[in-house]
């Protein structure tokens, strides 16, 4: 067959060869399939890719949820716990009226260390949420079993006391202690009413 015989005029195209309609036909078909795919198919198979996306999504926050529901009561039961704790913990806070007795507690655990006190200053105390921070400078001077019995009592003590801010040094063969001690107390209802800013 030789192409060059062949009358190309479209008005001919039924006198055209069958392997050259053949061939003409795939080619249009390649054509019409390539603009319908670039033109509608391509953005409905980006769609689908994140619609797929946007299921796998889904199926992992649904998995997570099934978890924690599958879990619920476990989450009470640690929920209930933390209370507890929280509860214990809440009651190792003084009150105001305990304040003085917990002060005179942490002074002589000093003492029955040991210890010389050089000083020992209570400062302003610093209201947080439902609790209040009191700091106490300190200063206390002797041997380093004795500074080690000191925080040792201060941690058996049966209220929180934290110490913070620790510099020791030597002083005429014994060790000079400075520390801020904290303890904490919880604010009773008025405080904690007083504390939160008014509503406008």
């Amino acid at each position: 067959m030789n192409l060059a015989e062949i009358n190309w005029d479209l008005e001919e195209v039924g006198s055209w060869p069958t392997p050259v309609k053949i061939a003409v036909i795939v080619v249009l078909c390649l054509a019409v399939g390539g603009v319908w795919f670039y033109l509608d198919t391509q953005d409905q198979l980006a769609e689908l890719e994140q619609v797929r996306a946007q299921e796998q999504g889904l199926k992992d926050a649904f998995a997570a949820k099934q978890k924690k529901a599958a879990n619920l009561e476990e989450y009470k039961q640690l929920l209930k716990e933390m209370e507890r704790v929280f509860g214990d913990m809440l009651r190792q806070l003084p009150n105001k009226a305990e304040v003085p007795e917990l002060l005179v507690d942490v002074s002589q655990t000093g003492l029955a260390a040991g210890l010389e006190f050089e000083l020992f200053q209570p400062q302003e105390e610093i209201k947080k949420e439902f609790y209040a921070e009191l700091p106490i400078k300190v200063r206390v001077t002797g041997k380093y079993d004795q500074l080690g019995t000191f925080v040792s009592g201060l941690a058996a003590l049966p209220r929180i006391v934290t110490v913070h801010d620790v510099a020791i040094e030597p002083k005429d063969g014994k060790l000079v202690m400075s520390a801020v001690l904290k303890t904490y107390r919880y604010l009773d209802e008025e405080e904690i009413a007083e504390a939160k800013p008014p509503k406008r």
